[in-house]
């Protein structure tokens, strides 16, 4: 068996840039001196003594070597075609039967299919210096990061933003400032990217362009839905403004308190439009769609009851009270609820006797539909 034992050296400074290989084991070890003399800290005389060990290794194990150096003439193609000819060469002269490629770099690495389309390459060896392992392995991984154009744009860009910015914050405000501020832009920032934020806002011009063409009702409602939210944050802060607590909790309580109302509004109108996309675009609605707006109106029920026991417990709101009712000669006297958590109950069982409702709803619809599709499936057949 015979085997090839090739060294690339794509630039062409061994061989002086001839095209020809340097061919034989007193050619190569010839090779090892003159490169060796020249640039004893070059990394290619390491590539040449692996290949000779190599070819040294698989005679010992009974096979036939042949040892060679493929040089290129520096330039970009006609390196690579170089090296193809070169290749040729020795596979009409010696006839082998598979071929072992000693590299020191990844730029020569790149070359090792131009071997493997004429002849089996059984492996590759990469030579690095044990010294230099971690620097060379930094210098292609920086290289590699730097070749990626969105890893460029993604990573560096803002890191530069931010180095220039820091100084000019530091020298118009103070450095506790500017130091706040870049960490707070650079949070943002991974936010942005950690969530996925990019992409949506990428595909969202799209999404609007379908909505507006196909005519889908949820468009509508999402307009009003964000017209609601608004107008819930609104309400929230007026809520927040007129009460007298300075504890931030409870001023976030009252907060929550005044604006779920409109958000779970909000909730609903979108959750709404998208289950009548869904019930005009298709036969069977999925259950997750019909139990949506439930699911709004019970997390609305709840959080509102949760803002309201700690308003109470704050003596912002005064104890929950049934008003008096006359209807006819009917009349109830009504009935103050001294315990702070009756309020809180009672909207807790409102809150999951509408998901309940919202559950079966749901089941009830979807088995049906399951079983109108059955029908027509047995009647076709």
């Amino acid at each position: 068996m015979t085997t090839l034992v090739v060294c690339i050296d794509r630039t062409g400074d061994l061989s002086g840039g001839t095209d020809a290989p340097v061919e034989g084991r007193a050619a190569v070890e010839d090779l090892v001196v003159d490169a060796g003399v020249d640039d004893p800290e070059d990394s290619r005389v390491n590539c040449l003594l692996e290949a000779l060990r190599v070819s040294r290794d698989l005679e010992a194990d009974g096979d036939d070597t042949r040892v060679a150096v493929l040089t290129g003439t520096g330039e970009a193609v006609s390196a690579d075609r170089a090296i193809a000819r070169q290749v040729e060469a020795l596979i009409d002269e010696h006839d082998p039967d598979s071929a072992v490629v000693v590299v020191d770099s990844a730029e020569d690495e790149r070359l090792v299919p131009i071997v493997e389309s004429r002849l089996t390459v059984d492996a590759v060896d990469r030579v690095v210096v044990r010294q230099a392992r971690d620097i060379e392995s930094t210098y292609y991984l920086l290289k590699q990061f730097l070749a990626d154009e969105e890893l460029r744009k993604t990573v560096l860009v803002p890191v530069g933003v931010a180095l220039i910015a820091y100084p000019i914050l530091w020298a118009v405000a103070s450095p506790g400032l500017a130091t706040g501020a870049i960490v707070a832009v650079v949070g943002l920032f991974l936010l942005y990217k950690g969530l996925g934020i990019d992409a949506y806002l990428e595909r969202l011009p799209g999404q609007v362009r379908e909505a507006l063409y196909s005519g889908q009702v949820s468009l509508v409602t999402y307009v009003v839905a964000a017209g609601l939210a608004l107008v819930g944050v609104f309400a929230g802060a007026i809520g927040v403004s007129a009460t007298g607590a300075d504890s931030p909790f409870i001023l976030a309580m009252r907060f929550a308190f005044d604006s779920v109302p409109w958000l779970t509004g909000a909730a609903l109108a979108a959750s709404t439009g998208r289950l009548l996309d869904e019930l005009i675009q298709r036969e069977r609605v999925p259950s997750a769609y019909l139990n949506l707006p439930f699911g709004a109106i019970a997390v609305g029920l709840v959080i509102r009851g949760f803002s309201a026991f700690f308003l109470e417990l704050a003596d912002v709101f005064d104890p929950f009270r049934i008003r008096p009712i006359e209807v006819g000669p009917f009349s109830f006297a009504g009935v103050t609820f001294e315990p702070p958590g009756t309020r809180l109950a009672l909207f807790i069982f409102a809150g999951v006797l509408v998901s309940i409702v919202g559950v079966r709803f749901a089941s009830y619809f979807s088995r049906k539909s399951i079983e109108e599709e059955l029908v027509s499936r047995r009647d076709k057949q």
